[in-house]
């Protein structure tokens, strides 16, 4: 994975919040915001979700449920982190300029890749014609963060806000997908989480989270199918990136691989089977391995959003 050394970043579509503020130490557990469903586990910190890293740290890359009941307020009870004051790029305006930074920073690749990503859906969107593209901030955070969907934890892993169309992401989920979860890591493995999210945005954009309606949960559900479509749109974007010009050459074997290996290692029966030593299909919300990596593969193979209906027939 090997960015153009003279590609051109705009660091102006990530917020970085590491250090803006005070934000709340350890101690309560992950925390989803708004809108999530609890959880039958007690302990220090309560209330919604309190568990994601007992129980699945991170039933991963999590779309905050808000729009799927139309409820957008912050999350109540338990005491929120502080609000960090919100910089559009902290110091990533001078140290992240050209593709060149981007291969050699971790910070600098999470900005060329969300604007690869978010070029690609640029010219996707002109190309089908109707509503532009609009475009998203990642928010780059550290142990808590507010939300217009509420407050959450790390604990809760990469998700994507619709309340405020932003993408919230803590760079130590990364080392915790790959020690905790045991999937391979590297580059494009952050690359497939970050497209992930953005393929939320874009769903919402186009209305299909709408489609989800009360199905939450189970194999076939609509929490599910809205899952591996965004592990589709990702693949779309793996195909498309190096048209996006941020890019030298098409991704190698081993960066697909990459992908794979974390979307193997955050389906649902992994994480029932690590966490639990049984699958519930009933209580599945993002898909089994084999479907996130078969769908990340239709989309990559096929570069066609079009080739994204995980909502008609079998999955």
């Amino acid at each position: 994975m090997q960015f153009d050394d003279d590609a051109k970043l705009d660091p102006s579509q990530i917020e970085d919040v590491r250090a803006s503020g005070p934000q709340r130490g350890g101690g309560g557990g992950g925390r989803m915001p708004a809108g999530c469903a609890s959880l039958p586990i007690t302990g220090k910190g309560g209330g919604c979700l309190l568990l994601l890293l007992a129980v699945a740290a991170l039933f991963v890359f999590k779309l905050v449920p808000t729009p799927l009941t139309g409820d957008q307020q912050p999350q109540q009870g338990g005491q929120a982190p502080p609000r960090p004051t919100v910089t559009p790029s902290g110091n990533l305006a001078d140290a992240c300029q050209t593709g060149a930074d981007a291969n050699q920073s971790e910070k600098c690749r999470m900005v060329g890749i969300v604007n690869s990503i978010q070029a690609y859906w640029k010219q996707a969107f002109a190309a089908r014609g109707g509503s532009p593209y609009t475009p998203a901030r990642t928010v780059l955070f550290s142990r808590a963060v507010n939300t217009a969907c509420g407050a959450a934890d790390s604990a809760v892993g990469p998700f994507y806000c619709p309340g405020d169309r932003k993408v919230y992401l803590d760079l130590t989920f990364f080392d915790s997908l790959q020690r905790d979860f045991g999937a391979e890591g590297g580059p494009f493995a952050q690359a497939y989480v970050v497209a992930h999210e953005y393929g939320h945005h874009v769903q919402n954009l186009l209305g299909t989270m709408n489609r989800v309606g009360n199905s939450r949960q189970g194999a076939s559900s609509g929490a599910v199918r809205l899952e591996l479509q965004a592990d589709c749109y990702a693949g779309v974007w793996a195909n498309n990136a190096v048209k996006t010009g941020f890019y030298t050459r098409p991704f190698s074997q081993t960066d697909i691989d990459q992908a794979l290996s974390a979307a193997a290692a955050v389906g649902d029966d992994s994480i029932q089977r690590r966490v639990q030593g049984r699958v519930t299909p009933d209580a599945f919300t993002h898909g089994t391995s084999q479907q996130r990596e078969k769908w990340f593969t239709v989309g990559y193979q096929s570069g066609d959003p079009k080739r994204c209906d995980t909502f008609s027939g079998t999955l």
